[in-house]
């Protein structure tokens, strides 16, 4: 950091590149360690097993799930905290407080950087502890892969039982269809009968309506016909009575 002031320093840090917060994540090395690999300190990468040195967790010792280089922050499995809604998450840990107890050394980068400037020996020591490494990590892919095969498997399984099942139910939901409509056959063409004669019973009702209504009709004009002419023949009648 060039500037002394704490609000440009807060400011680098916050707009620094990747490739530096990279390697402001690094954590101190144990004393074991610290005089095998002749460091100080190193960059934390997933799986390194870390040893908390500050805060509630202190004293825990697990291996890291997660490292967050635009954070700048690291999760330790084990490490969690409760939100207000009650979700656990887990907690962030900034790399300064861990101690590095173990590192991972299955990277090829990170044991050819590891290596320079120690002797023969040590690179050796370095390179059959990688080989383990990579063979557990191997044993522990293989093994994820079985359990999530049997669980597809267990899966495929339930689902092919459902089927079978529901294949099994299905001539019997069809059976008893078959009875219920033979039994609903004859009180359906009895009700088929009553509703056809009720219908006929209200046609006739309205076709006599009907005629009923057309007949007043008719004799509601004549009767209109003949007040007509007759108020016709007062007018005329009167018409001549003046005349004269």
């Amino acid at each position: 950091m060039k500037s002394t002031k704490p609000r440009k320093q807060r400011k680098n840090l916050f707009n620094a590149p990747l490739h530096k917060k990279r390697k402001w994540l690094a954590a101190h090395l144990a004393e074991n360690l610290l005089l095998k690999y002749d460091r100080r300190s190193i960059p934390v990468i997933k799986g390194d097993t870390v040893k908390i040195m500050r805060g509630s967790f202190r004293g825990h010792e697990e291996k890291i799930a997660r490292v967050n280089v635009k954070k700048g922050y690291v999760e330790v499995e084990g490490v969690t905290m409760i939100k207000a809604d009650g979700k656990k998450i887990a907690k962030p840990i900034h790399p300064s407080n861990l101690l590095i107890t173990k590192l991972n050394l299955t990277d090829r980068w990170r044991r050819m950087k590891l290596e320079k400037g120690l002797p023969e020996e040590v690179k050796q020591e370095i390179e059959k502890e990688a080989e383990e490494q990579i063979k557990t990590m191997e044993k522990e892919e293989i093994e994820k892969e079985t359990v999530e095969e049997g669980e597809v498997g267990e899966k495929q399984d339930a689902a092919a039982l459902s089927d079978k099942e529901k294949a099994e139910e299905k001539p019997i939901e069809e059976k008893t269809e078959v009875t219920k409509t033979k039994t609903t056959e004859q009180p359906k063409k009895e009700n088929i009968e009553k509703h056809v004669s009720k219908t006929k019973k209200r046609d006739k009702q309205k076709t006599e309506i009907i005629k009923e209504k057309t007949e007043k009709k008719m004799v509601q004009k004549k009767t209109v016909k003949k007040t007509s002419k007759n108020v016709k023949k007062k007018k005329t009648g009167k018409g001549e009575d003046k005349k004269e």
